[in-house]
């Protein structure tokens, strides 16, 4: 290989791994609407109750150096709403639950609904401000299925 032909080359490789970082740090910490499955604390073997409104799903591992910052700013937004829970889950001897949740990094939250249905997901520090909006947006699409009542009847809107 000639010598500007192995420039370019690497200018290429260069160039395409900047932007691929680029990329993937834009990504990180972004609130990503998803609707999943439901989780119960059985699955993540826990203990800790979920909320009756919603709960921050935090999985960490032991030598994750931004899970322990990530697990006081969802702690801190958990104790300013009534009924939202944060549950941080430790996958340090846990591969079945990062393989079964897909986790590829951590810290990885799940913003559960109050029946346990996975409404979102952030991979890397989350945002305030975004956390705060869908737990905003779950509080209002939970406020808009209230039982109505009709004369003669009952029903669930959904």
């Amino acid at each position: 290989m000639k010598p500007l032909e192995a420039i370019g080359l690497l200018f290429a490789l260069l160039t395409a791994t900047t932007v691929l970082g680029l990329l993937w740090r834009a990504r990180q910490g972004r609130v990503s609407r998803v609707t999943g499955d439901i989780v119960t604390p059985a699955d993540v073997a826990t203990t800790t109750a979920f909320g009756p409104a919603a709960t921050l799903l935090q999985f960490s591992t032991e030598l994750c150096a931004r899970c322990p910052g990530t697990r006081r700013l969802l702690g801190t937004v958990a104790d300013s709403r009534p009924g939202v829970v944060h549950v941080d889950v430790d996958l340090t001897h846990r591969a079945d639950l990062a393989k079964r949740y897909s986790i590829l990094q951590t810290p990885t939250t799940l913003i559960l609904d109050g029946a346990g249905r996975v409404r979102a997901r952030v991979g890397g520090p989350p945002n305030r401000a975004d956390i705060s909006a869908t737990l905003d947006a779950i509080a209002q699409n939970t406020a808009t299925r209230t039982l109505t009542t009709t004369p003669g009847s009952s029903h669930v809107d959904r």
